[in-house]
């Protein structure tokens, strides 16, 4: 019997339980200077924080009149961001503390990520957190990636959980949509700092403004234990259903195209 009863935890990967962004960013870079855009700023890439590598790079096409492929660019990109992630990805410490201390307490866990499942199973590998955390979910296994629900809604069907008993825990805005759209509570941990304020947090269960040096194991652990509510409040469950987030943002939310104000 788990610890936390009948509770499972779904991780972001990307800026959450690792701090890969840098690693994207470089290996967007790079592929946009091989395609004429010589001058992608790390201000550009935070607003594709979240968002998956796919949709990415369909909105490049259309913001920079890419004429190749969405696949050409996706295998690009990939590319340089496995060359880059073999060799330095870093974990956050007290992220892999939750995880080991979950472990322990036998809660069953899952990755859902935007990233391709090749890489991340290279990160999960190259770090040691394949060790304990083997059911994991890639956007390109999914009809949507975030900020539609269904990458969250399949690593509770693998789990064998229900959506309800799921905690998601989430760097960015588009993860934490994903999560209220699937009925699962969030430990919201703000990569970019700029976005804590984003009305798609305010529906975290525990939002942690100040991003990953704010985020400790001890908390989230009472938190999900009930021990902490004084502090942050009772983790309420969101309404489970997939329709909520086109009730909350319309339809072309599950496109990403939210995210993607035109200039």
């Amino acid at each position: 019997m788990s610890a936390l009863g009948t509770l499972s935890v779904v991780f972001d990967l990307d800026g959450t339980l690792v701090d890969s962004e840098p690693n994207y960013y470089e290996a967007g870079r790079r592929t946009l200077v091989e395609h004429g855009v010589p001058d992608f700023s790390w201000a550009e890439h935070e607003r594709y924080v979240g968002i998956s590598t796919r949709e990415t790079v369909a909105d490049w096409r259309r913001r920079y009149g890419l004429s190749a492929s969405v696949d050409e660019l996706v295998a690009v990109k990939n590319g340089h961001y496995l060359e880059l992630a073999r060799t330095r990805t870093t974990v956050f410490p007290e992220m892999r503390a939750f995880v080991e201390r979950l472990a322990d307490g036998g809660v069953p866990m899952a990755v859902a990520s935007g990233s391709s499942a090749e890489a991340i199973d290279v990160i999960l590998a190259g770090t040691g957190l394949d060790a304990h955390l083997r059911t994991v979910v890639s956007a390109d296994e999914v009809a949507h990636g975030k900020p539609a629900p269904d990458v969250f809604l399949e690593a509770a069907r693998r789990l064998g959980s229900d959506p309800a008993d799921c905690v998601v825990v989430e760097d960015a805005a588009p993860g934490a949509a994903a999560a209220h759209a699937a009925g699962m509570r969030c430990i919201a941990v703000p990569y970019v700092a700029a976005q804590a304020g984003a009305p798609e947090f305010a529906t975290a269960g525990l939002l942690l403004p100040g991003g990953q040096s704010e985020f400790t194991a001890r908390a989230a652990w009472e938190w999900l234990t009930g021990t902490d509510r004084g502090r942050h409040g009772p983790p309420e469950l969101t309404a489970p259903a997939r329709e909520l987030s086109d009730a909350v943002h319309g339809p072309a939310s599950r496109s990403g195209r939210k995210y993607f104000p035109e200039r």
